[in-house]
């Protein structure tokens, strides 16, 4: 009888230990960090392609789909017409230039999209800004191309947009790991008040990111090494309501599908990672390869909770932004 009751009572604690886990990390007992999702933009309003066996070396402008738009990503039109379809933050990408600017545009060489040749990082803002952006731009195998002469002078610079959006959110993609870029960037973001800092997030190679990071810790930050060390200690200790020191101060991009990993999804984890100054924005399903691409499809986009309002990381914010302000969460 007394070994029955000593079984009895280490049930009840287990059963106590359970439910207090269980409400600690309930959802439904968090309130969601906002009315409704934060949406970014990624490199703007941009041309749609083919993904299909895409790689790291593959140029997206030859892979070209119908898009009803004619704007073209990174550019100050694009920017301005995402925050027009409802973004809240727009990602853009730089690469330093040799006379101490930093051009936005996405490709590490300027061949694929543009009339000209050779590492974007190598050459002047003038000879960057001097270019077609949409030359190479087909859907056709070469057919027809229906951005060129379009593009020329399209390429902003960091300053420029700074100077066209002075107090919108920004995402700030660098593209290299090059620490001297990092010193560089971190440089030119010090001139900007806090506040305007604390608009402003940074993510990509590690070794400048790291710089500024370091140096300015009004801005949030991201590499992979940090985002998967921030996931996985997480996923280990979330249950206990504990944030590992890597998830602090940062911008998580996660995956839809790794969501059911994460302790107290979506409101209490949401809740914990704003205590520590972390933003996270959803992506699409992952497949394997680098990030996850844009979250754009709204059928996927209608199966989060209702309370959902993190971020939203979409390539078409020309269809969600809309699909999102019609139907707020």
């Amino acid at each position: 009888m007394k070994k029955f009751s000593t079984l009895k009572r280490l049930a009840l604690v287990i059963c106590g230990v359970i439910v207090t886990l269980y409400l600690s990390n309930a959802s439904f007992l968090a309130r969601p960090i906002g009315p409704q999702p934060l949406l970014v933009a990624h490199r703007g309003v941009a041309q749609n392609f083919d993904r299909t066996g895409l790689t790291n070396a593959s140029c997206t402008a030859t892979r070209l789909l119908p898009t009803p738009h004619d704007y073209l990503e990174n550019t100050i039109a694009s920017m301005r017409a995402a925050f027009a379809y409802g973004a809240d933050v727009v990602e853009l990408d730089i690469h330093p230039t040799t006379d101490g600017h930093f051009a936005v545009f996405h490709d590490w060489t300027v061949d694929c999209r543009t009339n000209g040749s050779g590492v974007t990082r190598e050459q002047t803002l003038a000879r960057l800004q001097s270019l077609d952006i949409g030359y190479g731009y087909t859907a056709d195998g070469g057919q027809t191309y229906p951005f060129r002469g379009k593009g020329v002078g399209l390429m902003p610079s960091l300053d420029e947009v700074f100077t066209t959006f002075p107090t919108d959110k920004l995402i700030l993609n660098v593209k290299s790991n090059d620490p001297q870029e990092g010193e560089r960037l971190a440089e030119r973001l010090a001139q900007l008040t806090p506040d305007r800092q604390k608009q402003i997030m940074v993510y990509g190679g590690d070794r400048p990111v790291s710089v500024i990071r370091d140096r300015l810790p009004l801005i949030q930050t991201l590499w992979i090494g940090r985002l998967k060390t921030c996931l996985v200690r997480y996923v280990a200790l979330g249950w206990t309501g504990y944030v590992p020191t890597a998830c602090e101060r940062s911008m998580l991009m996660i995956p839809a599908n790794y969501t059911a990993w994460l302790w107290g999804w979506p409101n209490r984890c949401l809740q914990r990672m704003a205590a520590v100054d972390t933003r996270v924005f959803l992506q699409a399903n992952y497949q394997g390869e680098g990030f996850s691409q844009g979250l754009d499809d709204l059928e996927q986009l209608r199966t989060l909770p209702k309370v959902y309002s993190g971020g939203i990381w979409t390539d078409r914010i020309d269809v969600v932004g809309p699909a999102i302000k019609r139907h707020p969460k």
